[in-house]
């Protein structure tokens, strides 16, 4: 996870596979942040939950959330754009565990738990994705097969 208010500053996250990329910004503020989470509920491990809460959808979402807050963002302003949560097996039926269709499940419950709405999305499929925030518009851009494309 990484917060920041410098307009200079773009936040990047790489290989989002099952994994999810959520970047929240604050266009008055002008403070945001990206965070990289692996896997929906921070129960599965606990130690790995307290020593690394990012790692959890659960858990790390809140952390987001806060450290924006901190930092000078308010919540009914908030932009969340979110990418990733695909499926890298060759056949999606071999794909078991599901778990970057879980990841946006949770964080979808999450979210409206919490009434935030998802303003854009890029989820699914089964290829990787990278993802950046642009501090100084707010812009989000992800990378898919050498092709970028605005969120």
């Amino acid at each position: 996870m990484k917060v920041s208010k410098q307009p200079d500053d773009v936040l990047i996250t790489y290989a989002l596979g099952s994994c999810l990329g959520i970047a929240v910004y604050d266009e008055v503020a002008k403070v945001g942040g990206l965070l990289h989470v692996m896997l929906p509920v921070s129960t599965v491990n606990p130690a790995k939950a307290a020593d690394n809460p990012m790692m959890f959808v659960d858990t790390g979402v809140p952390e987001l959330f806060k450290a924006c807050y901190k930092a000078g963002a308010k919540k009914e302003r908030m932009v969340v754009k979110v990418a990733g949560g695909a499926s890298l097996q060759n056949n999606a039926d071999k794909d078991q565990f599901q778990i970057g269709k879980r990841n946006f499940i949770m964080l979808r419950k999450l979210l409206w738990k919490n009434n935030v709405l998802i303003n854009s999305f890029d989820v699914g499929e089964n290829y990787s994705r990278t993802m950046s925030l642009d501090m100084a518009t707010g812009e989000v851009v992800l990378r898919i097969n050498n092709k970028e494309t605005r969120l």
